[in-house]
């Protein structure tokens, strides 16, 4: 099989500034009604598939703004659209709803389409995408939902939320320490466990949903099982490490992985990890910078590292090996990185009120060495007709 190398798609309209500090950004999908039914059986599968990928737009829901205070800087939750076939991103919000003096620091989009959480300094709260008719065109509108989320009421700053993949547990992990998984939607305590990490940074839940790891700002990363409520691992750091970010992946042969984006002294390094015997599987040095955010591509194949220069750096899962980088793909520091659903494009955020949505298609290295053998075959015949013309050859 022919090496396959990651390349990005030149973008003009792709980036945009939105005039708030950017903190989390997400990928949503909104299914608008097929404007054109038609039932006739005959219809074929070509134009069945046109339709419907017609009538799927794709949004990414934005959140920051200035905070408390006076700065004159909204605080937002925005939706914005990226059209993948004019490979646009929209100049303005499709949506936004500005939430007073509270700012809106992480959220967790729900993966089956009931809205999304967003974290504020005392309580979560969820948005829903709401569709806003008229005679003449169909608006989406971000909305405060009517829904309660009453284990998430008056628990402080949470740093760190997560949906899993089926989107029937949210796990928080709070500025104070603690670690909470809810039943989704019934919003019943499944963990509660006070003091998990001084302060917890981030969490990821499996993609089998069995396990939930978190990590805080010191100490090891340590593995919960949802079922049983316990700690079953836990995950040291080595001689200088500080343990930023973590993801779980599914390698190529199907079996689960372990990302953790740390700091060191050499820069910034993706420590794996086998998820069967929670023990280090190695450690590469990948970038000389900070990594300010980190995410892994839903189809396992791709690592994205955002840093505190602003680039963005893409790498192969397996080999840990760059792909293409994006320099200056902000002027300050990237805060957020996520993933297209389908793993064709990247979405990522800065300080500076900035995103930016990044294309990859995979190109046939192999593809060069056939044309310039197909060159070498010209250039060898006419060589040859040259010398025979000639007499040279007989």
């Amino acid at each position: 099989m022919p090496r396959k190398k990651i390349r990005i798609v030149p973008l003009t309209r792709n980036f945009q500034k939105y005039g708030l500090p950017l903190y989390s950004a997400d990928w949503v999908w909104y299914k608008l009604p097929d404007p054109d039914p038609d039932p006739d059986p005959s219809t074929s599968d070509e134009v069945s598939s046109a339709k419907s990928k017609s009538a799927q737009k794709s949004y990414i829901v934005l959140a920051g703004g200035g905070g408390e205070g006076r700065s004159g800087i909204p605080n937002a939750v925005l939706l914005v659209e990226f059209d993948f076939t004019a490979k646009s991103l929209s100049n303005l919000p499709v949506s936004k709803f500005v939430t007073a003096s509270d700012l809106p620091y992480r959220m967790a989009v729900h993966p089956r389409g009931d809205g999304v959480v967003c974290s504020f300094p005392k309580s979560c709260r969820l948005y829903v995408i709401d569709e806003e008719k008229s005679e003449e065109i169909k608006k989406l509108v971000l909305n405060l939902s009517d829904k309660v989320l009453t284990r998430l009421e008056d628990v402080g700053q949470q740093l760190a939320l997560k949906f899993n993949n089926e989107g029937s547990a949210l796990a928080g992990g709070g500025e104070d320490g603690n670690l909470r998984v809810i039943e989704w939607p019934s919003m019943e305590v499944i963990l509660d466990k006070a003091g998990a990490h001084k302060s917890v940074k981030d969490v990821d839940f499996s993609p089998d949903g069995k396990y939930l790891v978190s990590l805080g700002n010191s100490g090891p990363a340590k593995v919960w099982d949802v079922t049983s409520k316990i700690a079953i691992a836990s995950l040291s750091k080595e001689n200088d490490e500080i343990f930023c970010f973590c993801r779980f992946s599914e390698s190529n042969d199907t079996n689960q992985v372990l990302y953790i984006a740390a700091v060191t002294g050499k820069g910034g390094s993706i420590v794996t990890w086998n998820t069967k015997t929670w023990k280090r599987m190695g450690s590469k040095t990948v970038v000389r910078d900070t990594i300010s955010a980190f995410s892994v591509s839903p189809d396992g194949k791709l690592l994205a590292c955002g840093t505190t220069q602003g680039d963005i750096f893409i790498l192969s899962s397996s080999s840990k090996q760059v792909q293409t980088i994006v320099r200056k793909a902000h002027l300050g520091f990237v805060t957020a990185l996520s993933f297209a659903h389908d793993s064709r494009a990247l979405a990522s955020i800065s300080l500076d009120s900035s995103a930016r949505v990044t294309l990859f298609e995979e190109e046939d290295k192999t593809g060069g060495l056939s044309l310039w053998a197909i060159v070498l075959v010209l250039l060898l015949a006419v060589v040859v007709y040259f010398m025979m013309s000639q007499g040279i050859l007989s």
